[in-house]
């Protein structure tokens, strides 16, 4: 093996130093400099300064923008839009401002003579497909039947058109292994303070409650404020997609030695804790599938199941009175919850006739899902399934593009979790997301919500990225005798990744 290749490997390893000193540095300095603009100048002239200086700051080191929309995006995606910001919510301006400064430096780069970073890859054809068929198509099949787009139903596409600029973003920006491992922490951290913020919510501690009161939609004097831990996202299924996805990433990274052991138990507590605390059936669902994956894919997991059995018993006591306050709901003839029953009248009744006795489910009905409700006692009416939004958008060419885009990213997935590294975790993080999303897509729209959608389609971009495309070694190590934990012998060349066949990460 060369040196060079020798290098490469090292470099795909865990790393002990702490990185980003400078840049943690340069963000604390900005941020007194723009506690002092607030100040003096007032808080419109900090935030122009603010936002002039990210900007600057995103053009000069493009990566940057991906740690910050990552590191913020479970905390200010609940916002809801005109809170903060006229039209949007602060996350979709905040991306918009990122994807220019990262474009200004990519194009100031492009005059020096460097080339440009985003490189195709097999899975953009069904990714693009699908994109297409959930933004254009919708709008052009209500064309083709005669009818106006109103500004709602041009609103309503707006999400996949977010989730591709941050593909884009994270794809162009995340270009070596130590980047990708600080976004695979950033991702798991965040999302350990997102389930605590929701485990204290439910906990009904007041200054939790008093600080979700400010700009995230919840009442603190109702007791319902405390029912489900709808957190920073200001949706407790949102918060539980979050925290679930979270949990799947500090295995896949635990098991490969990126996480320490305290450290992996401490975020194991707190996102099992928050599983618990979201309150909803479908977030536990969500965690009994991701379990399932998890148990049959990755044999370290097995092996290491007992030692989390304290664990997962503490998470149960201090989740508990979101358990037992959901528990309370189920009741009446049938045995179960109300809120069951109006979701089915809701898809039966308003839903289900435009769909199928009409035959808009071939080409959709209309791109805006939310309707307007029939009674008093409510103003709209989300819907209550996935596949059925996917049918009501944009019919049966959007459902199967949906199909299409999972097969292909399943088989993704499974290939990159043979790798030993951070590619690797996020690989076998997004095969235990996607299966999570395929089965409980099938209860709840999951894939457009706010936070789910982003943080999924971040998995797809950084297992996509230019660090695939420029990695020297492919294949999967082997670990050391005795050890759950990857050593740095035995590597495989370069294009050697699915010739092996076994996999110190997967035996299937």
């Amino acid at each position: 093996m060369t040196a060079r290749a020798t290098a490469g490997v090292d470099d795909l390893q865990p790393s002990r130093q702490a990185p980003g000193r400078r840049t943690a540095t340069l963000a604390l300095a900005a941020a007194a400099m723009a506690g002092l603009l607030a100040a003096l100048a007032g808080p419109v002239i900090a935030l122009l300064a603010a936002a002039l200086g990210l900007l600057a700051f995103t053009a000069w080191r493009p990566v940057t923008a991906t740690y910050v929309y990552l590191g913020t995006l479970p905390f200010i995606a609940g916002i809801q839009r005109g809170t903060l910001i006229p039209l949007v919510r602060p996350n979709e301006a905040l991306l918009v401002l990122l994807i220019a400064g990262a474009c200004a430096g990519g194009y100031a780069r492009f005059l020096t003579g460097r080339p440009l970073a985003l490189r195709l890859h097999p899975l953009d054809l069904p990714l693009a497909t699908f994109a297409v068929l959930a933004t254009l198509w919708p709008i052009v099949s209500l064309m083709l039947r005669g009818a106006t787009p109103t500004g709602t139903e041009l609103v309503a596409v707006f999400p996949m058109v977010k989730l591709v600029g941050l593909i884009l973003l994270v794809r162009a920006t995340v270009r070596t292994a130590s980047q990708l491992r600080r976004c695979v922490r950033l991702v798991i951290w965040t999302a350990g303070a997102l389930a605590g913020i929701a485990v204290l919510q439910t906990l009904g501690v007041p200054p939790v409650l008093s600080f979700l009161g400010t700009w995230w939609g919840i009442d603190p004097g109702l007791p319902e404020s405390s029912a489900r831990g709808s957190a920073t996202l200001g949706h407790s299924i949102a918060t539980g997609d979050y925290i679930v996805i979270g949990l799947g990433l500090l295995i896949s990274a635990a098991v490969r030695g990126l996480i320490g052991r305290k450290e992996g138990l401490l975020l194991g507590f707190v996102l099992a804790t928050g599983v618990l605390a979201s309150g909803q059936f479908s977030t536990w669902l969500a965690a009994l599938v991701a379990g399932g994956i998890v148990l049959h894919r990755i044999p370290q997991a097995r092996r290491r199941a007992t030692r989390v059995v304290p664990v997962a018993a503490l998470a149960l006591v201090v989740g508990a009175p979101a358990v037992l306050s959901r528990l309370q709901g189920i009741g009446g003839e049938l045995g179960v919850p109300q809120s069951w029953l109006v979701r089915w009248d809701n898809v039966t009744y308003l839903y289900l006739p435009p769909l199928f006795e009409d035959r808009g489910f071939v080409i959709g009905v209309s791109p805006d899902s939310v309707l307007t409700a029939p009674d008093i006692w409510r103003d709209v009416i989300w819907i209550e399934s996935g596949y059925l939004q996917f049918l009501w958008m944009g019919g049966l060419p959007l459902l199967a593009g949906f199909v299409w885009l999972s097969v292909a990213v399943l088989r993704h997935a499974r290939a990159l979790s043979r790798r030993p590294d951070a590619l690797g975790a996020c690989g076998s993080c997004l095969e235990i997301a996607w299966g999570v999303l395929i089965v409980v897509s099938a209860f709840d729209p999951h894939i457009f919500l706010r936070g789910t959608g982003d943080i999924l389609f971040a998995l797809v971009a950084l297992t996509t990225g230019r660090l695939l495309d420029d990695g020297r070694v492919r294949g999967p190590t082997t670990p050391r005798a005795g050890s759950g934990n990857y050593s740095s012998h035995d590597h495989r060349t370069r294009g050697s990744l699915l010739a092996a066949g076994s996999s110190p990460v997967t035996e299937r």
